[in-house]
């Protein structure tokens, strides 16, 4: 499952591949908010040539935002995704399932739309998004939605929808969902974030910046402390044969402790 998402204009053709050489796990080739008005078709354009000349593997690989159903560029993107080879699209300020049929009509019937979560509308509306077969995950757009609630500054009410749509995703039995871009390129910085998303549920992030690909996956690497711990907790279950509940350093065992720690081990890749 893909836990690195890195941004790169669609107005900079020149700087695509390069973006593919940065080491994410998926590349979001954006025509949405790093597009001015007036470059919106240009930008088509070049990325439409740069798609003709990939390979289906790299293709697969790309995701593509486009502008959100309220916009008026939102009908010139549907008509472009018709022609182009597109197998994900991020669907700008998602606020119904509607959006998502309308946005997955024009794209090929195995392609996949990744809502991005970023009005309280979109927040409201997410069991019924969530919920539709299009949908590949959900992401959060934190800093748009800190702007439509209006609200200064992150804290309770920027975690509250967070958590909102991670439950969400987890009722709808997709991935966890991705957290929103960290502006500061400082590794710290975005280990923190990354590491406080998990904390609400999400296992993947969106990056404006080759360097941040790295300081994300640092931050959902288990510590060795963590893997030494479940480590431990396998063992002591496999040695007891599934017994009800067992002691593992002085505290109980039980199932839900043993899936906790194999998706540690699974997590840092770790066989058990």
């Amino acid at each position: 499952m893909p836990t690195t998402y890195l941004f790169v204009p669609g107005s900079r053709p020149d700087r695509f591949d390069k973006a593919l050489a940065g080491g994410a796990d998926r590349v979001i080739v954006d025509l949405e908010d790093a597009v001015a008005p007036a470059d919106k078709t240009r930008a088509r354009q070049a990325l439409g040539s740069w798609l003709a000349r990939l390979s289906d593997d790299v293709r697969a690989s790309l995701v593509v935002r486009i502008n959100d159903a309220s916009s008026p560029w939102f009908a010139e993107d549907l008509q472009w995704l018709q022609g182009h080879p597109v197998h994900e699209v991020m669907l700008s300020k998602c606020e119904s399932s509607a959006h998502i049929a309308c946005v997955h009509e024009r794209m090929p019937s195995d392609g996949k739309v990744l809502p991005l979560i970023e009005t309280v509308r979109g927040v409201l509306a997410l069991n019924d998004i969530a919920k539709s077969p299009q949908v590949s995950r959900l992401a959060f757009g934190s800093i748009d939605y800190m702007h439509d609630l209006d609200v200064p500054e992150t804290g309770f009410a920027v975690d509250a929808a967070a958590l909102s749509i991670a439950m969400a995703s987890r009722a709808a039995e997709l991935p966890p969902p991705v957290a929103g871009v960290t502006t500061e390129l400082d590794a710290q910085c975005v280990k923190t974030d990354m590491a406080h998303a998990r904390s609400l549920g999400f296992g993947a992030k969106m990056c404006i910046h080759p360097t941040q690909v790295k300081a994300v996956r640092e931050a959902l690497m288990p510590s060795l402390q963590a893997q030494a711990w479940a480590a431990r907790i396998l063992e002591a279950w496999h040695s007891s044969n599934g017994a009800g509940a067992i002691q593992v350093d002085g505290k109980m065992v039980d199932k839900p402790v043993v899936l906790r720690a194999q998706r540690i081990l699974d997590a840092a890749g770790v066989q058990s």
